[in-house]
């Protein structure tokens, strides 16, 4: 399944399709018709694909199906934070260097920080870690480790999961880690945009989670001026997938 959903996601990259018909169209040589048509549709999709306030119409409908939570909320009757792993750089990138490397995904840890140092009664539950592509390459949680060193969070009631790959391996394999109780109140911590999935994936697996969505990536509207080849592309990625996840988690009853 593992393999599968991986392929599936190279599949939702939008530059692989233009890649496709272009190749589509060389093979197409002797039919200088088809040709041409294919190689149009390539161009156009490509300048479309630029205008983001398409793909940021379809992000926005993700992230507004939980609402944010403002600061300084009473997290009294709450357990513990369950975060997603997905904000740090690559092991092969992180091997080599003593910082702790975030992506733009980075506000699943710093928002826990921020979380943590106002409940000091919340335990931490990080889960993500996934396989090493070599040998000496540190994992999620092991990068998201160095990162809460850094910023002074203290060890005690902190727990690391740190062979999920998925979604789905994130709320399976955390509930089993030894002094995790999945019915009490967990707020979960993940970007807004994954939500809506992880939020049905997680109860689907029993957990009693209340959602915290961070990493937004929308506001209100787009100006309909913006346009960015390497944005838009980037917002058609991250939408493409975790629609078809979302699909293929209900297809296969994990949501």
């Amino acid at each position: 399944m593992f393999i599968a959903s991986k392929v599936l996601a190279s599949l939702t990259q939008p530059l692989l399709w233009i890649a496709a018909l272009l190749v589509a169209s060389l093979l197409l040589g002797r039919k200088p018709v088809w040709a041409r048509g294919l190689v149009g549709t390539a161009l156009g999709l490509l300048l479309l694909m630029g205008w983001q306030p398409l793909p940021d119409l379809l992000i926005r409908q993700l992230e507004s199906q939980y609402a944010e939570v403002l600061p300084g909320a009473d997290l009294g009757d709450y357990f513990g934070i369950v975060v997603l792993g997905g904000s740090t750089e690559p092991g092969y990138v992180a091997r080599t260097h003593a910082q702790p490397l975030l992506n733009d995904a980075a506000e699943r840890l710093t928002a826990t920080v921020a979380l943590r140092h106002d409940n000091p009664h919340l335990r931490v539950l990080y889960t993500g870690g996934g396989r090493a592509l070599s040998e000496g390459d540190p994992t999620e949680a092991q990068l998201a480790q160095r990162f809460f060193a850094s910023q002074s969070l203290p060890t005690q009631g902190v727990l690391y999961e740190s062979a999920s790959r998925t979604t789905h391996e994130n709320a399976v394999l955390s509930a089993q880690l030894r002094g995790v109780d999945a019915t009490r109140r967990w707020l979960l911590v993940t970007s807004a945009w994954h939500m809506p999935r992880a939020m049905a994936t997680f109860a689907r697996a029993g957990w009693n989670v209340t959602a915290y969505p961070v990493d937004f990536r929308t506001g209100l509207s787009t100006p309909w001026t913006a346009y960015s080849l390497e944005e838009g592309a980037h917002s058609w990625h991250l939408v493409m997938h975790e629609l078809l996840g979302g699909l293929v988690y209900r297809l296969a009853g994990r949501m």
